[in-house]
C-alpha cells in the first residue's frame, strides 16, 4: 500500500521514473526528427516515382498504427520496462537497414528501415501515459509536459544532427541513419538501467470505481471524443503538414538545410510548449488551453497559403508545433482521466491506434497532395478538421459544465460543500 500511494502521489519512483522518461523522449524525438528532416527528401532521391517520396516517412506512422494495439498488450505482460527496451532496439534496427539501403539506392528497403522507427514510436508514444498513470488526477497535466519537456533539447539537436551528419559518408543521408540507429541503441540502454516498472495507481474515486466497462461504453463519453478529437485531429493536421513541408520548402527554391532548419523550429514549438503547458492548463482551464491550440493550428495554416517565403514556412511551422502541443497535452490528460485503471490497456491501445490510423493517412496522403495540388490547397484542408474538434470539445465543455452545476445545486440543497 505505502508504495503505491508513493506512485499515486509522485513518490521517489514515480519521479525518477518521469525523469528518465523524460530523457528517453529526448532520444525518441531527437531520432524521430532525423526522419522528420530527411525522409522525404531521401525518399524522393530514391523513390522510382516521385509521387511516393514521403511513402517512407509514413511507413514510420503506418507501422506506428499496426504495432500500437501489440504493443500495449505486450507491455501488460511483460512490464512497460522490456517493452520500451524493445521499441528503442528496433529503431536501432532499422537506422541500420535504412543505412544499407541508402548505399545500396533500395528504396522499398529504406520504407522496411523507417517502419523500424515507427514500431520505436508505438511504444515510445507511451511514455507520457506510463507517467501519468502514476500519479493522481491533479498531477497528470504536469508529469505529461514533463515528459514532453525532455523532446526540447532534441528539437533543436535532432535536425542539427541531421545536417552535420548528412555528408559524413560518400553516400548522401547515409550518416544521418546511422545517427538513428545510435540514438535508438541509447534509449534502450537508458530504460534498460535507469526505469522501474511499479504498479499504476490513481488517486480519488476512480480507483475504487466498478469494473472493466466495455469500450463503447467509454469512448462515446463526452470527454472520450473530446480526448479522441485533440489527440487525433491535432496530430492528423500537424503530420499532414509537416511530413510536406521539407519537400514544398525545396519546392519552393529553399534549400536543404533550409528545410532542416523549418523542422527544427517545428519541432521547438512542437515541445518547448510542454515546459508550462502544465501550469497554463492549471491557469487559465483545459477548454481554454485546447482551443488556443486549434486557433494557433488555424494560423498555421493561413500563413503557409499566404506566403511562400521562408520567413512563412518558420512561422507557419512553429505556430502548428504550438498548436499540436496544446492539443496533445490537453487530450492526453482527457484521456488519462476519461477511464478506470482496469481499462487502462484496452482504452489506450484503442484510442494510440485510432489516433496512428488517421495520421497514417494524413502521411500517406501529404506526397501525392503536395505532388499534384500545391503547398496551399494541402493546407486549406486542415480547417475542416479543426472545426471539427472544437465542435466535439466544445460538447465535452458543456457537458462537463451541466454536470458540475447539477453537482453543486445537489450539495446546496444538503449543505455539503463541494
Amino acid at each position: 500500500m505505502t508504495q503505491d500511494k508513493g506512485h499515486a502521489t509522485g513518490g521517489p519512483v514515480a519521479r525518477s521514473n518521469a525523469l528518465v522518461l523524460a530523457a528517453a523522449q529526448g532520444l525518441f524525438t531527437a531520432a524521430v526528427s532525423i526522419d522528420l528532416t530527411l525522409t522525404g527528401l531521401t525518399g524522393y532521391q530514391l523513390a522510382p516515382d516521385k509521387s511516393l517520396a514521403t511513402l517512407p516517412f509514413a511507413m514510420i506512422t503506418v507501422a506506428g498504427a499496426v504495432v500500437t494495439p501489440f504493443a500495449s498488450l505486450t507491455m501488460q505482460r511483460i512490464g512497460r520496462r522490456w517493452g520500451f527496451v524493445l521499441g528503442a532496439s528496433a529503431c536501432a534496427a532499422g537506422g541500420l537497414v535504412s543505412v544499407w539501403a541508402v548505399f545500396h539506392d533500395a528504396f522499398w528497403v529504406f520504407c522496411l528501415g523507417t517502419a523500424g522507427v515507427g514500431v520505436f514510436q508505438a511504444f515510445a508514444q507511451y511514455y507520457r501515459l506510463a507517467a501519468a498513470d502514476s500519479v493522481n488526477t491533479a498531477s497528470k497535466a504536469r508529469v505529461i509536459s514533463m515528459v514532453l519537456a525532455g523532446g526540447v533539447v532534441a528539437a533543436v539537436l535532432g535536425p542539427a544532427l541531421a545536417a552535420w551528419s548528412k555528408n559524413l559518408f560518400p553516400v548522401l543521408f547515409a550518416g544521418s541513419y546511422l545517427m538513428v540507429f545510435a540514438l535508438g541503441l541509447a534509449s534502450a540502454l537508458l530504460i534498460g538501467i535507469g526505469y522501474r516498472d511499479a504498479p499504476a495507481s490513481v488517486a480519488g474515486p476512480e480507483a475504487t470505481g466498478p469494473s472493466a466497462r466495455g469500450l463503447w461504453t467509454v469512448f462515446r463519453q463526452p470527454i472520450s471524443l473530446a480526448a479522441l478529437a485533440n489527440n487525433v485531429i491535432g496530430g492528423v493536421v500537424m503530420m499532414f503538414v509537416m511530413t510536406a513541408a521539407p519537400l514544398a520548402a525545396v519546392g519552393c527554391q529553399h534549400s536543404i538545410d533550409d528545410g532542416a532548419n523549418i523542422i527544427q523550429w517545428h519541432l521547438v514549438g512542437m515541445f518547448a510548449p510542454s515546459l508550462f503547458a502544465g501550469r497554463l492548463i492549471a491557469r487559465f482551464g483545459m477548454p481554454a488551453i485546447l482551443f488556443a491550440g486549434m486557433a494557433l493550428s488555424a494560423v498555421s495554416g493561413l500563413i503557409a497559403m499566404a506566403s511562400t517565403s521562408l520567413l512563412a514556412f518558420y512561422l507557419a511551422l512553429l505556430c502548428l508545433g504550438v498548436g499540436w502541443n496544446f492539443m496533445f497535452v490537453g487530450g492526453t490528460t482527457l484521456l488519462a482521466s476519461s477511464h478506470l485503471p482496469s481499462e487502462r490497456a484496452r482504452v489506450q491501445g484503442v484510442a494510440e491506434f485510432i489516433r496512428y490510423g488517421f495520421t497514417a493517412v494524413a502521411t500517406l496522403a501529404a506526397g501525392p497532395m503536395l505532388e499534384y495540388f500545391g503547398w496551399a490547397a494541402l493546407n486549406a484542408v486542415i480547417f475542416p478538421l479543426l472545426a471539427i474538434a472544437a465542435v466535439l470539445t466544445a460538447v465535452w465543455v458543456r457537458t462537463s459544465q451541466t454536470g458540475l452545476a447539477q453537482e453543486t445545486a445537489w450539495a446546496r440543497k444538503f449543505r455539503r460543500p463541494v
